[in-house]
C-alpha cells in the first residue's frame, strides 16, 4: 500500500505549495489547527509553532511514525493521533481543520463524506473554518480505457533511485469512483510496489451541495494553491468553508 510506505510517498509527493497555502490560512484563522489524513506530516509540521497548537490525525501507523520523526527533526511540537477521519473525538476544538491533497476523495460514499463533515463540525471552534483541496475532475482522464497503463510521473528518491509511476484506471460512473492501480518501479525493480488508489470524483456543481448537507457553506474556491480564479480548466478545487446551522 502506498500509504504504508512513507519513503515512497514522500518521494512522489514532496513539498509543492500545500504547506505555504495552509500556513497562510492558519494565519488568517488563529487558534489550534488540526490536519486530517496528515500522512508523513509535511503540512502539519510546517503549521506548528510555539504559539499555535498543532494536531495531526491519520489512520496509517507507518505514516504517523514518519510524521513524528519529521516533527522531531524540525524541533516542533505536534500531537499525532491514530484515527479515522470519519469517526474521531479529540475532546477539543480548532480554529482550522485541514484535509489536503485529495484526502477527502478517499471517502467513496455520501455517508462517509457526511460522517467526516459531522466529525469536523464537532471539532470546529466558533468562527473556525475547514480548508481542503481536491482535484477538479477531468472527464478525458476518467475515460481512459480500463486496464491500459499510462505514464504518471518520475520522481527522484534518495533511498531507491529514480521512481517511475504508471497507472491503470477503471472509472465507475455510478459511484464516481476511479479504481486506479499505481505501478511504481525503481532501477532494476520493475513494479516494485503495486498500490490501489481509489479516489472519488466530486464535480464542481456537486461540491456545494455535499457541503450544505453536512452543515457547511463554501466561503471561497480557488483553482490552484496560489489562489487563481476557479474555472472549468482549473486543476484543483481549493476550498475554505464555514460552519452554518443545520435545519
Amino acid at each position: 500500500m502506498l500509504y504504508d510506505n512513507p519513503e515512497v510517498y514522500d518521494a512522489l509527493f514532496g513539498p509543492d505549495g500545500h504547506a505555504a497555502h495552509y500556513s497562510a490560512l492558519a494565519d488568517r484563522y488563529p487558534g489550534p489547527v488540526l490536519e486530517l489524513a496528515c500522512g508523513t506530516g509535511q503540512i502539519i509540521v510546517a503549521l506548528a509553532r510555539p504559539d499555535r497548537d498543532a494536531v495531526g490525525l491519520d489512520i496509517s501507523r507507518p505514516m504517523l511514525a514518519a510524521a513524528e520523526r519529521r516533527a522531531a527533526a524540525a524541533g516542533v511540537d505536534v500531537a499525532f493521533v491514530e484515527g479515522d477521519m470519519r469517526a474521531f473525538d479529540l475532546g477539543r476544538q480548532f480554529g482550522l481543520v485541514v484535509v489536503a491533497r485529495n484526502s477527502l476523495l478517499h471517502l467513496s460514499t455520501a455517508d462517509d463524506f457526511a460522517a467526516t463533515l459531522g466529525a469536523v463540525r464537532r471539532h470546529l471552534a466558533p468562527g473556525g473554518v475547514l480548508g481542503f483541496d481536491v482535484f477538479n475532475p477531468d472527464v478525458r482522464l476518467l475515460a481512459q480505457p480500463p486496464g491500459e497503463r499510462a505514464f504518471v510521473m518520475r520522481a527522484p528518491s534518495a533511498e531507491y533511485g529514480e521512481l517511475r509511476v504508471e497507472a491503470t484506471s477503471d472509472y465507475d460512473a455510478a459511484t464516481q469512483v476511479n479504481r486506479a492501480t499505481w505501478y511504481i518501479s525503481a532501477p532494476g525493480r520493475p513494479d516494485a510496489w503495486v498500490a490501489p488508489l481509489h479516489l472519488r470524483s466530486i464535480f464542481p456543481q456537486e461540491l456545494p451541495l455535499l457541503l450544505a448537507a453536512g452543515g457547511f457553506r463554501l466561503l471561497s474556491r480557488a483553482g490552484d494553491l496560489a489562489g487563481a480564479e476557479f474555472t472549468s480548466a482549473s486543476p484543483r478545487q481549493v476550498c475554505v468553508c464555514e460552519l452554518v446551522g443545520l435545519a
